[in-house]
This record gives C-alpha cells, structure tokens and sequence, in this order.
C-alpha cells in the first residue's frame, strides 16, 4: 500500500539560545510557526524487509543517518510492525535551510507508515520517539503556532492563529547549526570577557582614570537572561491575545503574530551567522525594505522570511526580490486546523 503526504515546513519567531546543557545540547526557547511550503513523502510497504530511502536530490542520505529512516526503523518496531518500507522524498525545501525540512520529512514519513499500516502510535508514543530522533521533530506532530523549549523538543500547542501572509527567501547557502551553535559560544565567553573588561573600567573611572574606548567589543547578554526576557514576552503576549484581564491588548486580533514580533523577539543566531554571511544581512534588509512588518532568520538558516500585512505585498515583494535575482516565494502561515487537514496528499 502506498500513502502520500506533505511535509511542511516552519518558521522561528524568535529563538533565544541558553546556556550548555550537559546532554552536549544548549537550552532554547522558540516560537515555531508552520507555513504552506512542503515536501511530498510517499511511504509504500510491501512484503519483505529493510528500509530504503529514495530521492532524487544527491544531497539527501539514503542511510540510517537520514530523519525518515531513523523516525520508521524506531516506529516498526514500536508497533511490532513488520514488511519492506520504501519511502519516496520528493525534495521541494531546501537542504540545511533552517525550514526544518529533514524534521518534517521524518513525521511525514511516520504519518504515512501508519496510515499503510492502520495502526497509530499512541501520542505520547509518537512524540517520545520523534524528540529521540531530533529536536525540531515534534513540532510538526502538534502544528500550527507552537512553543518549544528544553532543546526545542518540549513542545507546547500556542492559540490557532489566523494564517499570515508571508514571503521565504532560500539562498543557495548552506548553514552548518553545529557551527552557529560553537560560534554563539565563542561570542558568549567573549561577551564574558567584554563585561568584565567593563567592569574594570568602570571601577577606574569612578577613581579618576578615563577608560579607553577606542576598541570596544560586541557583548552578548548571559545565555540565561535571554531565556528569561523571551518567556516573559511570549507570556505577555499570551495574556494579550487571550484576553486576560489586566493585559495590554492592542485590539488587533487580526494580526497576532504581528503582535508577538512587536514585543521585540529576536533571532540569536543572527548574531552569529550575519557576521560570517554579510549576503544574508543584507536580504533581511531588502525584506524590510520591500514592506516586511517583520523579517527574520528562521533557525540557523540560511532561508529568512518577512511578515507581510497582505497577500498582494507580499506576491509583489517576492517578485521583487526574484528580479534581482533572490530565491524568493510568496506564501501563508498554516494554522493548526490547516496543518492537519493540508497534510494528506491527493
């Protein structure tokens, strides 16, 4: 039997980066957001055994290294499943692109063998299993505007927002996470080393000798303030759109993502990969620029995607940035209704 399904991709608003864990990984606080570009996962069983990976784009391993292999092999045995597995990857996101492309193909991939099989995992099953695989994974098991924390793995299902026009602009650049992730240290221990540095000159100001400023350093706020300050905001705009009483709401609930941004979330990974990819900076600042209400890194990137007020703006940005050459394409948030209905292929 031979089942087909999108695989979405997502957006981060806002991704603030903690401190080491001792599990190697570091603390993050997100807001994930599905949007309408996918892939196509076809899953096929038939008689037999193994499991075999097959894409046309060269980049995608077709070892046990790959997300849909590793999400399957954990899941035929959870069901005590057995037969030959062949899953198709018709690759549309791009490859390392901060979309969360290889995690959604795995929850496709694992969405598709149960509905060959008829035999669902129980959820707290199928979600145990996906943040073993990988932290972004359990976000496309709940959809729609989620938060995660922990690793990016704890996932929580945030209110079903209406869907938001927006433009994803791909570059054809290639971001190494692990990379982003030790450059963001280096620049937190400088950060330390900056503030301390302060400190000191400080203290000799305040007994009459003059600091000298000629070479100061970009400081990193501690991994663990970040945390804080992006909790208290998300929680701020929760008690907003909810409707609790005592809360600040603008009255705009047309545009709630666009008041999440508005509360001055930001990417951390911007810091670290502008620097080493100046070309990225700067599509940010053509999004902007071509009428963005808020534009961003999503994860580690390379892809970044704008906020637009409407589908014409944004329709009209893409096309402007594909004239000067940008990958670039106008699309829409998904809602958690959306995401589920969207997911089975005809």
């Amino acid at each position: 039997m031979s089942v087909t399904v999108r695989s979405f991709a997502k957006i981060n608003l806002g991704l603030a980066i903690g401190p080491s864990r001792p599990d190697g990984f570091h603390e993050l606080r997100t807001v994930y957001q599905t949007i309408a570009l996918h892939d196509i996962i076809r899953v096929q069983i038939s008689r037999g055994a193994g499991i075999e990976i097959r894409c046309e784009d060269a980049r995608v391993p077709r070892d046990e290294t790959n997300t849909c292999y590793r999400m399957v092999e954990k899941a035929m045995a959870a069901l005590k499943a057995k037969g030959r597995v062949v899953i198709d990857i018709d690759k549309r996101l791009p490859i390392q692109g901060g979309l969360g492309g290889a995690s959604g193909n795995a929850i496709a991939a694992l969405l598709g063998l149960e509905r060959a099989l008829r035999k669902p995992l129980a959820a707290a099953e199928r979600l145990r299993i996906a943040a073993e695989v990988g932290s972004d994974l359990p976000l496309f098991l709940v959809g729609g505007t989620v938060l995660g924390v922990g690793r990016g793995e704890e996932v929580y299902p945030l209110p079903d927002l209406p869907a938001m026009p927006c433009v994803v602009v791909t570059p054809e650049i290639a971001v190494s996470t692990p990379k982003a992730f030790a450059d963001w240290d280096e620049l937190c221990g400088a950060g330390a080393l900056a503030r301390e540095t302060v400190e000191h000159h400080s203290s000799r100001t305040a007994h009459g000798v003059l600091p000298n400023m000629s070479n100061p350093k970009l400081t990193a706020s501690d991994p663990s303030d970040r945390i804080v300050k992006l909790g208290r905001r998300i929680s701020a705009w929760l008690s907003a759109v909810s409707g609790v009483p005592g809360s600040k709401s603008r009255g705009r609930a047309e545009t709630p993502l666009l008041d999440l941004v508005r509360t001055g979330i930001e990417n951390d990974f911007e810091t670290v990969v502008f620097p080493q990819y100046p070309e990225l900076c700067e599509v940010k600042r053509v999004l902007e620029r071509a009428g963005a209400m808020y534009a961003s890194l999503s994860g580690s990137g390379s892809a970044l995607y704008g906020l637009f007020a409407t589908r014409t703006a944004a329709a009209k940005a893409a096309a402007k940035l594909r004239k000067s050459g940008i990958p670039a394409v106008a699309t829409a948030t998904l809602t958690r209704r959306q995401y589920w209905k969207k997911a089975p292929s005809s």
